[in-house]
């Protein structure tokens, strides 16, 4: 009989078209999901012009998404890891396309908002499940890059949100881009039938065969037999309160510090997203031109994302996150300042490569940090915590811009939680992570695990 080591036939596998499927579709996911959650900041001038609502109005409507994602995060981050990863997914799809669809259909303020928020329990249920999934999946030596690769798919919903924004809002209506929201319903039976269920929850199950299927497909090296029994490193284990589970073993500290780092970091993404279009029509800009901006802040992200992922797996991921907040803290306030415009597009594509890049990188450092079974509660509670700075940034920032203050104190308001962050993430207590620790041979499992061979790196 063999004991095979799930963590580390994941960690020495080899690049091949199992994990090429997995990245497909959780970056999929996470187009639609940026997509849906980008549309109201795109729509919101014109919004705001049709349902004659005021600024801080407005900034609650965007917020309800968010109060909702908060919701999501938490309770479908945790839930996953006990009813399947596969099928929480699948939830969420279903509740960020539907009722981002039928907010369209409304031009009252309030119901919009009750639509927008169980959107947003989707959206925000989704991101620590994809996130757990493609870490769980990745091998090691390119966790990062594929966790931000996949993310970056965020941003190419919001370019996606944009461009269709510039085609549509003027000619068709702001209704007609919440609709198109409604399409990756169609998705959710190649979801369930595509999408590989997670490891420690189908060994709880007892779904040995089709564990042992996965294991062949994500490492070719490993040959199924009728004796094999899988283990996973004590940490790794499904077992005992998962909310608990983050602050045992000296997390807790640590914990906090990423709690602190998402609610910072996602005040700033949540505010640019949300107010970039307003603010740069009130500094003068047209319409046409403030969309492009929001479309270089998301190209900008997406690029941040993949640059960032890659110097992870390069450089240590704590300090490539302290550098990119740091950017962001720069970068963001002077986009207060005048500028002359190829700067401006500059200023804009660096404060999206260091605030939705950067929370992106953010997501592959707490997914890395806890141990397997409750990676996507993990994530999901930094997730759901960041929310509240998500959910107070459109209300915190649309009154701002409602006290008419100067354009360069809106955006320090916006750049000044980079810095906080940054200190943040410096305190983390590296060495405790899930990757630390099942390097060190004290933190093995008992049980002898079968390594299997896999060419020199």
């Amino acid at each position: 009989m063999r004991n095979i080591d799930l963590h580390r036939l994941s960690d020495e596998a080899r690049f091949n078209g199992f994990h090429g499927s997995v990245l497909f579709w959780c970056a999929l996911i996470i187009v639609c999901d940026g997509y849906d959650l980008a549309v109201a900041g795109i729509a919101l001038p014109s919004i705001m012009k049709d349902m004659g609502v005021t600024p801080t109005s407005a900034g609650f409507m965007v917020s309800s998404a968010l109060f909702g994602m908060m919701f999501g995060a938490i309770f479908l981050g945790t839930i996953a890891d006990r009813i399947g990863r596969r099928l929480a997914i699948a939830i969420c799809v279903a509740l960020f396309s539907v009722f981002t669809a039928a907010a369209g259909l409304t031009d009252d303020p309030v119901i919009f908002s009750v639509f927008r928020f169980l959107a947003g329990l989707g959206i925000g249920g989704v991101m620590p499940n994809v996130v757990a999934q493609m870490t769980e999946y990745s091998p090691r030596r390119l966790r990062s890059t594929l966790v931000t690769l996949m993310f970056s798919g965020y941003a190419i919903g919001g370019m996606l949100a944009a461009i269709l924004g510039k085609g549509m809002l003027e000619t068709l209506g702001w209704q007609s881009v919440f609709l198109a929201a409604g399409l990756p319903v169609l998705l959710i039976p190649l979801i369930l039938r595509s999408m590989p269920e997670s490891m420690p929850f189908l060994l709880k199950s007892k779904r040995l065969e089709q564990l042992k299927a996965i294991a062949a497909r994500m490492n070719p090296d490993y040959r199924p037999a009728a004796g094999d029994c899988f283990t996973l490193p004590m940490r790794d284990k499904a077992a005992g309160a998962a909310l608990g589970r983050l602050f045992r073993e000296g997390r807790g500290f640590s914990t906090a510090m990423f709690w602190i780092a998402f609610f910072m970091c996602l005040f700033m993404v949540y505010a640019l997203s949300s107010w970039l279009t307003k603010l740069m029509a009130a500094a003068g800009y047209s319409l046409g031109s403030a969309l492009t901006l929001v479309l270089v802040l998301n190209f900008g992200g997406m690029l941040g994302a993949v640059g960032g992922g890659w110097l992870a797996d390069r450089f240590h991921i704590k300090h490539v996150l302290v550098g990119m907040y740091a950017l962001a803290a720069v970068s963001i306030t002077l986009l207060g300042y005048p500028v002359p415009p190829a700067l401006l597009f500059v200023l804009v594509g660096l404060a999206g490569a260091s605030t939705i890049g950067t929370q992106i990188v953010t997501y592959a450092y707490v997914g890395q940090f806890y141990p397997m079974a409750v990676r996507a509660t993990g994530i999901g509670w930094a997730s759901g915590i960041g929310r509240s700075g998500a959910i107070l940034a459109p209300i915190v920032i649309g009154t701002l811009v409602g006290m008419a203050l100067p354009l360069e104190q809106n955006f320090m308001a916006i750049g000044i939680p980079a810095v906080i962050a940054a200190v943040a993430v410096s305190l983390i207590r590296h060495g405790l992570s899930a990757g630390a620790r099942h390097a060190a041979p004290e933190a093995e499992a008992a049980a002898p695990a079968v390594r299997l061979a896999t060419a020199k790196r």
